[in-house]
């Protein structure tokens, strides 16, 4: 059995209560090798009211919480008698799963997991551009930022060197 995403259906407005409830539940049922994050999917909003900026959580999806569980009789009975849940979605009485490339939108929406690049390029290497407006240039690096994920490569263009900022994904090396 393999865990997945699957959304319930919740009364409106009572989202956050039920992703406490279906936690406590999980602890008191011992039922953590079973069901394991539980998520309302928020995103931040920034309003400007009377001129000032004000971020606000808004949810992505009123009415629907993500759990990451694997289903079986127990987890299934465990969240679907949850205070608040009326169901899961999928066709009948079986839950669907969502897909990998599903659940990354959200969580990339959320500004959660958003997978990382590793890189292995030091300063002064030669890298060429994969993609971009610059693709199949080649340069060499002179910064590296793994915070941001970006680099500055120096390229020759025009018989002038010009730096440019590109992201990890960007670049390859040579």
């Amino acid at each position: 059995m393999s865990k997945n995403w699957y959304v319930i259906h919740t009364y409106s407005g009572y989202e956050n209560k039920v992703k406490t409830n279906l936690e406590k539940r999980v602890e008191s049922m011992g039922m953590q090798d079973k069901i394991f994050r539980i998520l309302v999917p928020m995103e931040d909003e920034i309003e400007i009211k009377n001129g000032k900026r004000k971020t606000t959580q808004r949810k992505i999806f009123p009415g629907y919480v993500l759990v990451e569980m694997i289903v079986t009789d127990d987890s299934w009975y465990v969240v679907r008698n949850t205070p608040g849940v009326t169901g899961f979605v999928g066709a009948g009485s079986k839950p669907i799963p969502l897909n990998e490339s599903e659940v990354k939108q959200i969580l990339k929406q959320m500004g959660i997991e958003e997978p990382k690049h590793k890189i292995d390029i030091a300063i002064n290497q030669s890298v060429k551009v994969s993609s971009g407006p610059f693709e199949n240039f080649v340069g060499n690096v002179i910064e590296i930022n793994p915070e941001k994920q970006k680099v500055k490569v120096l390229i020759s263009m025009f018989g002038r060197e010009t730096p440019i900022e590109l992201g990890f994904d960007q670049i390859e090396k040579l």
